[in-house]
């Protein structure tokens, strides 16, 4: 009996090393992770007291400021990004046969692929203080004295990029009512209003709240739009409030306190919604059941949905349209002739290239481990593990993590290699979840339909990856990996916050260009960092897309 139980553990025990040497990959990955956030997180709770932080949010007025309008300005700019996203996607399931109707939803996809900085710096120039709307409005004798920077432009910025993603998140919400309910709703005689309520609102009531819910959660993280168009202490985010505490006051402990409470309010919020927090399918929009709606043949229906798609259109268009024209009607010769602009494009190529090559790994390895978890060894909550820990930066953001490296490097120095480092690394994190969602479920699809062929023929891990997983992710891929180089050469975050010379990467010579009233040279340069990241995005989507195993 002891020598059979002795033999039972044996076998026991190298089961579980040959699990664990099976999975080594994702381990490795996951601990890499799980390093990276966990040494921000010490230093950060090293350089904070929790009865300090406690006394400091309920005594310090500026931190509830800062908390509030965090919270407020997500709010309000989810209500209106959805909100507004509501009738523009039902006008664009209604007019199937608009002529134009695939190209501008393909068209809407632009901001996400946009640098923030950019659109920022179009926002301005077309709705800002001295913007091409304002001068339109004072010609035909309408005048406005409101204040752009502020609460105003940040919700006019986040409307800006969430409005097209909220819009091709909901039209496929039409894909499933039925088109048996159409024909009903016409043998009814429903009007468009009547639709609207007991057909379109009940299928649109799945999709909302996940839409919200990610929108909610760009928004309160946002940086970016708030260190550019904030209005001094009453409009600033807790990120912002923590690079202000580094970069001008350089008081680490405030940066620690409020990274801190980042952290638990983000924690907070993503247990609320953790429910809603799936990924939504932005793909297969273009083919909108419809057809046996029986509103569709009013005319004053459909000019008004052709009204709010081109209104919708031009708002989302006109910014990019106008870095493009003021770019090219901007000192082009006197800015690429610097050194310094050639010298952050570099770096910013460089820090691209390798925050990508980085999330790939990453994301190959948490991905090929979470498959064979749930495929091959049935356990479905170690699978979804290792998906949450490549999501780990929903709680934990870009900026937060950036702060805790700073002041981890502090002691010791930061020079110039040091922060290249950590502004890879932290891109890294930040486009990881986007390779994830995106390459995920193909990965499973491939490992579920054909794990026991391969078992059986015997197809090694390389090989099927090759051969087998290769060509059903290729297309996912490639446009996750162009879309996280573009995404990371566009960032300004983590740069800003290590920058020392005003120019380590093209998104923060913007930044400071346009700090220092330079706009000439601002729209060059912004012009140029769009046209980089376009053709970084091509390169590779098409590269890869081309590329047989």
């Amino acid at each position: 009996m002891g020598n059979g139980m002795a033999r039972g553990i044996k076998q026991i025990t190298l089961k579980s090393r040959v699990i664990i040497f099976s999975l080594w990959p994702g381990i490795l990955g996951a601990l890499s992770l799980l390093l990276l956030i966990g040494s921000t997180l010490a230093v950060l709770l090293r350089g904070s007291d929790a009865l300090l932080l406690i006394n400091e949010l309920r005594n310090d007025s500026y931190i509830h400021r800062v908390a509030i309008f965090s919270i407020w300005q997500a709010v309000l700019s989810t209500v209106l990004s959805v909100g507004i996203a509501i009738p523009v996607a039902r006008a664009f399931a209604r007019q199937q046969d608009f002529i134009f109707r695939d190209l501008l939803l393909k068209l809407l996809g632009l901001p996400v692929v946009t640098p923030i900085i950019v659109a920022i710096f179009g926002i301005i120039a077309v709705y800002g203080q001295s913007g091409l709307v304002r001068a339109t409005l004072e010609a035909l004798g309408v005048s406005w004295n409101g204040n752009f920077y502020g609460l105003t432009g940040i919700l006019v910025t986040h409307v800006f990029f969430n409005l097209p993603l909220a819009i091709r998140m909901l039209v496929p919400a039409w894909e499933r009512i039925p088109s048996e309910n159409w024909r009903l709703a016409g043998q009814l005689g429903m009007n468009t209003q009547q639709i609207f309520r007991w057909l379109e609102w009940p299928a649109l009531t799945g999709s909302i709240p996940g839409v919200s819910a990610i929108i909610f959660l760009l928004c309160f993280s946002s940086f970016a739009v708030v260190l550019v168009l904030g209005g001094g202490p009453s409009a600033t985010t807790i990120e912002v409030a923590i690079y202000q505490a580094l970069r001008f006051q350089f008081d680490p402990a405030q940066a620690a306190l409020l990274a801190m409470l980042q952290i638990s309010i983000c924690t907070i919020i993503v247990l609320i919604l953790h429910r809603w927090i799936r990924v939504q399918p932005v793909y297969n929009i273009f083919s909108v059941s419809t057809n046996y709606r029986p509103d569709l043949i009013s005319q004053g229906g459909r000019r008004f949905d052709l009204t709010l798609i081109y209104l919708t259109c031009s708002f989302v268009m006109l910014p990019l349209l106008a870095v493009i024209y003021y770019g090219l009607t901007g000192p082009i010769l006197d800015v690429l002739l610097e050194r310094t602009i050639w010298a952050a494009t570099t770096r910013s190529i460089i820090i691209a290239i390798a925050s990508t090559i980085i999330a790939l790994l990453l994301s190959i390895a948490l991905l090929t481990t979470s498959r064979e978890l749930l495929v091959i060894h049935k356990n479905r909550g170690l699978s979804d593990l290792f998906y949450i820990i490549g999501s780990i930066v929903l709680v934990v953001s870009p900026i937060v993590v950036g702060t805790g490296l700073f002041l981890l490097l502090l002691p010791i120095g930061i020079n110039f290699d040091a922060a290249m480092l950590v502004i890879i690394l932290v891109n890294a994190a930040l486009v990881l979840p986007y390779i994830i969602r995106t390459v995920g479920p193909a990965l499973l699809d491939a490992g579920l339909r054909y794990d026991k062929l391969c078992r059986n023929l015997a197809i090694n891990r390389w090989n099927r990856l090759r051969l087998v997983d290769w060509p059903i992710i290729r297309r996912p891929l490639s446009f996750a990996l162009g879309l996280s180089a573009s995404l990371s050469l566009g960032d300004l975050g983590v740069a800003a916050l290590f920058n020392s010379a005003g120019a380590i990467t093209l998104p923060v010579l913007v930044y400071y260009q346009l700090s220092a009233y330079r706009f000439d040279e601002a729209a060059v340069t912004a012009l140029l960092l769009i046209f980089i990241c376009a053709m970084l995005f091509v390169i590779i989507d098409k590269g890869l897309q081309k590329w047989h195993s």
